[in-house]
This record gives C-alpha cells, sequence and structure tokens, in this order.
C-alpha cells in the first residue's frame, strides 16, 4: 500500500472550488498563486476581476483578451511540437493532462494527430509488449478508444495469472488500478474482461481510500469521478500529471479559459433571462417553474467545449425552456381534455389552433411555434436548409408522450415497466434536446437516423435517473409515477431496494450502449453532436440528485459558482 503515485500537480483557485460531489462536500478552496499579468488597474490575477464593474469589464475584453489569446497561441505551438516527439508515453500524459485541464477543445485537430501517430506507431506490435505497465497500458486503451480507434479489451488478458484472475503483484501498483478503473467506464456489452476489471480495481481503491492511503486525494477525486462520466471543465479539483516543461503553462491556460467562459455563459445567461421575462408566461402559469438558470445549464454544459457556439446555446436553452413549461402544464394544469386538445394543436402546428385552446394555453402555445419556427429560420440562414418539419415533430412526439402519461396516472392503472419506460424516454425530453442541438450544429438531415439509438440510450440514462431518485420539483405533488413503482407492481416479490439496484445495473447498460454507439459515430462527421450527447449524460446525475428536502444543493451550488456569483 505504500507504492507512491506519480508527481502531480493541483490548481485550485478561488473562481475554481471543486464541484461538490453527490457524497461529500467540499468546501476549502486552494488558491493557486500563479499570476498571469499585471494590469494597470492592479488586477495581478484572475481572482481580481469583477464583471460587475463596468471599467473592469472593459479591462477584461481588452488586455485580458489579449493575453488569453496568446497563451492560446502559445500552448498550441506546445501542443503541435508534442506531434514529432517519439516518447509516446511522456504524449499520452501531455494529451491525458490537457484534456483533464479542460482545454483540449481548443486543439482536437493537434490531439488527433498525437493519437493518429500513436495508433500507427503501435500497429501489429502486441499491446501489451508496446507498454510494459498496467497504467501505460489502460491509459493508451482509454485515450484511443475514446477517439474511436479499435483495440480489444482483450489486451488485458496479459494481466491476468493462469487462474484467470488478475495478478496479485497488481494489488500494490495504485496508479495502475486508478487509470484501469477509469478505462472500464468506456467498457460495451458483452466485454466481460472490462467488467471483472472494474470489480477488481474499484474493491482495492475502496480499501486504499478507507485506509486514509497516502495521495488518497488524487484517488477519492479520480474513482469518484471518472474521467469518461465527468465534464473536465466542471471538475474544479484538477490533480493532474505532467512535465515540469508544461504543466504551469497548461494550468495557467486551464484558469484564464475558465474565467473567459464564465464571463461569456454568465451574459448568455443574462440574455435568455430576459428573452424569458419578456414573454410574461409565468405571470399567467404562476406554478409553472421558472429557473432560466438550471435551463441554461443543460445546454451550457453539453456545448461547454466551444466557447463561440453562444448562438446554439441560447436557441437550446430556449427549447430546454419549453420542456419543462408544458410538462408543468401536463402536470400541474390541464385537465385530460384540454391536455388531449394542446396536443393536437401542436400536431397541427398551426397558429389557427390556438382558437381551441383555454386562455391559459395560448400563450404559450404560440411563444413554443414562434420560437421553434425561429430556430428553424436561422438554420436555414446558416446551413441552407429548414428542418422545421424535424422539429415540430419532436414536439409532437413529446406531447403524445406526456399525454399518455397523464392518462395513466389519471385512472391509477399504470403500464408495465418495459411500456413506461418506452415511453418515458420520449417523455424525457432527450429526443427533442437532441434534435435541435444536431440541426443547430450544422449536421445534414441525412444523417438525423445515424443518432437514433445515442439518443435511446441518452433518453434512457435520463429517465431511469430521474424516476431513481423518486424526488419530486418544488411543486409537484408526487402523481408522476416512476420506472420504479411499475416495475414493483410488475414483481411484487421484489424489494424497493433490489429494484433500486436493478435500475442502477440499467443506467449502467446504456452507458454501455452509449459508448458502443459513441465509438461507432467516429467514423463520421457527426462528432460535435457526439460529445454534446455524453456532456448531457454526464450531467443528468447533477441535475438529479436530490436531497432528503427535495432540493438540488450540489446544483445551486454549482449554478452560483459559475453563472451567477462575480469572480472574486
Amino acid at each position: 500500500m505504500n507504492t507512491p503515485l506519480p508527481k502531480h500537480y493541483s490548481c485550485r483557485s478561488l473562481t475554481q472550488q471543486p464541484l461538490a460531489a453527490t457524497t461529500t462536500r467540499r468546501r476549502t478552496p486552494v488558491q493557486c498563486t500563479t499570476k498571469f499579468f499585471a494590469d494597470p488597474r492592479g488586477a495581478s490575477t484572475l481572482q481580481d476581476y469583477h464583471f460587475d464593474d463596468p471599467i473592469n469589464d472593459n479591462i477584461f475584453k481588452g488586455y485580458f483578451a489579449s493575453e488569453y489569446e496568446e497563451k492560446l497561441e502559445k500552448i498550441r505551438d506546445l501542443v503541435k511540437s508534442k506531434e514529432d516527439e517519439d516518447d509516446l508515453m511522456e504524449n499520452m500524459i501531455f494529451v491525458d493532462t490537457i484534456q483533464r485541464l479542460g482545454v483540449a477543445g481548443h486543439y482536437q485537430k493537434e490531439i488527433e494527430t498525437i493519437m493518429q501517430k500513436h495508433y500507427l506507431k503501435l500497429g501489429d506490435v502486441d499491446f501489451c509488449g508496446f507498454h510494459s505497465s498496467l497504467h501505460q497500458v489502460s491509459l493508451s486503451f482509454r485515450l484511443l478508444r475514446q477517439r474511436g480507434y479499435h483495440v480489444s479489451a482483450d489486451v488485458f488478458i496479459n494481466f491476468k495469472g493462469q487462474d484467470g484472475k488478475f495478478r496479485d503483484e497488481l494489488k500494490q501498483d495504485v496508479w495502475g488500478l486508478l487509470e484501469l478503473f477509469e478505462t472500464t467506464h468506456l467498457s460495451f456489452e458483452g466485454e466481460n474482461i472490462l467488467n471483472e476489471a472494474q470489480h477488481f480495481s474499484s474493491q482495492l481503491l475502496h480499501i486504499y481510500l478507507a485506509a486514509n492511503y497516502t495521495s488518497s486525494n488524487v484517488v477519492k477525486m479520480r474513482f469518484r469521478h471518472p474521467f469518461h462520466k465527468s465534464i473536465a471543465r466542471l471538475n474544479f479539483q484538477r490533480d493532474v500529471i505532467g512535465n515540469d516543461k508544461w504543466i504551469t503553462t497548461l494550468t495557467q491556460l486551464s484558469e484564464m479559459d475558465f474565467l473567459w467562459g464564465k464571463y461569456v455563459h454568465r451574459d448568455e445567461l443574462q440574455q435568455l433571462s430576459m428573452w424569458w421575462k419578456d414573454l410574461g408566461l409565468t405571470r399567467e402559469l404562476k406554478l409553472a417553474r421558472n429557473e432560466p438558470s438550471k435551463w441554461y445549464t443543460w445546454s451550457m454544459a453539453m456545448l461547454i467545449d466551444d466557447i463561440s457556439l453562444s448562438s446554439q446555446r441560447l436557441h437550446l436553452s430556449k427549447s430546454i425552456a419549453f420542456i419543462y413549461l408544458i410538462d408543468d402544464i401536463f402536470d400541474l394544469y390541464g385537465t385530460i381534455d384540454e391536455l388531449t386538445v394542446f396536443t393536437k394543436a401542436v400536431q397541427k402546428w398551426d397558429y389557427d389552433a390556438m382558437n381551441t385552446l383555454p386562455d391559459y394555453m395560448k400563450l404559450c402555445y404560440k411563444a413554443l411555434l414562434d420560437t421553434t419556427n425561429e430556430i428553424g429560420w436561422t438554420i436555414c440562414e446558416k446551413h441552407g436548409y429548414n428542418p422545421i418539419n424535424s422539429l415540430k415533430q419532436t414536439w409532437a412526439s413529446l406531447c403524445d408522450a406526456f399525454l399518455m402519461e397523464a392518462k395513466w396516472f389519471a385512472s391509477e392503472d399504470l403500464p408495465n415497466a418495459n411500456e413506461y419506460l418506452a415511453n418515458g424516454k420520449v417523455s424525457s425530453g432527450a429526443h427533442v434536446v437532441l434534435v435541435h442541438l444536431f440541426f443547430l450544429l450544422g449536421h445534414n438531415a441525412t444523417n438525423l437516423d445515424d443518432i437514433s439509438n445515442l439518443i435511446s440510450s441518452v433518453a434512457a440514462i435520463l429517465r431511469l435517473w430521474d424516476d431513481l431518485g423518486t424526488a419530486e420539483d418544488e411543486h409537484q405533488n408526487g402523481s408522476d409515477g416512476s420506472y420504479i413503482q411499475c416495475y414493483m407492481n410488475d414483481r411484487p416479490e421484489v424489494s424497493y431496494q433490489q429494484t433500486r439496484e436493478h435500475v442502477a445495473d440499467m443506467i449502467e447498460r446504456e452507458w454501455k450502449r452509449l459508448n458502443k454507439e459513441c465509438f461507432n459515430l467516429n467514423n463520421h462527421s457527426i462528432r460535435p453532436i457526439q460529445e454534446a450527447s455524453l456532456n448531457l449524460a454526464r450531467m443528468v446525475p447533477l441535475m438529479y440528485s436530490y436531497d432528503d428536502n427535495q432540493r438540488l444543493p450540489v446544483l445551486a451550488e454549482y449554478i452560483n459558482l459559475m453563472l451567477l456569483s462575480p469572480a472574486k
């Protein structure tokens, strides 16, 4: 248990407090003392900037922005220099570090060149003959698989003994075990060796953490937040491994990138909040949720790796707002007859259909059509085609699913678990979100069918996580039903705890399917929607980790940190 971890660095600024885990709350930030520049007004570090001061705002957009661009180019030169280096393991550590610091989005082409060179060098050479340690094999496997390169999970057979079990000497290799554990989160269905590897590594890491093992903070962070199931820019406690020649420069850029992102995201949230306020929908629908910051957080997280996608984030946030609003109309306001009329109106997608609606629905209906038609025209102007038929079909399908649920719950005649989940994946809204985003990102309609399985897995993860919480939002009355309730109705002999374990297994299975779909889609020109879909799935636990009071304290803390509090 005394195996030292490689040298690691931790850069945690006051603006980058660690995002609290769902099981542990970390509250003590550690200041990164690196100074980036000195401006005429004495703001020598990131913490000295206050966005609410117009003068400081002008300084930020001027002096700081130029410094930021210079830093981006300096790192670009560094990344390009890695393309010609022969130390493949050093390059793998560099790629892993730049990803963990959340700045890889700036250098996708350069990183792809490094990874392609690494893969070609492996060639027909035995993978484990090329890399000697568990850490090296696991890291290379993870980085290659996440970019769509084929490496068989059978490479880990080399770490098993004649008894078919992982060798005893691996139990002392904490760093190797940690990297092996991270790797298992990219597994596909049927890869039993990675299932065994996850069980083997997680058991040992639990033991080391319980024993307060040296460098356990690094182990704990990565164990609780595996890289593949986390969003790097939101994982603010960044313990990274690196070479002294480049680690300082990378951590500096990471902090500057965080502040630049916060500046842009706060401005976008202000625009969204103003749009929502001007619609005036909550004046008529007082029980409906009024949470622009939460709606924006979904789109921000999905597109967080490309700060230039402001228009896409704003349009997507507007669509998400209507998913929540229409959900509240179905849950809190409408009778079955009224909801049926509303659903038919959405299917018609005709302003004249407003005349058939109750007064409280009319404004919502008009705003839905206005907003979605505007999104369609925006896409048409930018990409040359109007996807309005596909967009309005997603809303019709969503309302159909909401109406089906309303009928089930009104009659108290719940369906079986499979029927509930099939409908629940649609009512999750994931299809609406990802189809809108698919077109906002400029993808061609001919590729829309390619992401159907991807959407299905993300929707299942979202629906099952939501139902696993069995919690209501502030104004809900608990009449929504859940997969858990339907499953237990189907199997009276199964306990509540067994059902929860079953749902957790289902979520893991959907993640494996999602991994496989993303791996397959790496061969297409639709990687942006693939990464956004992964980010949507990664955000789900944060969005549905309710406390005992049916609140989301972790999400609230995060929104305050990222979007509401001034930088200081």
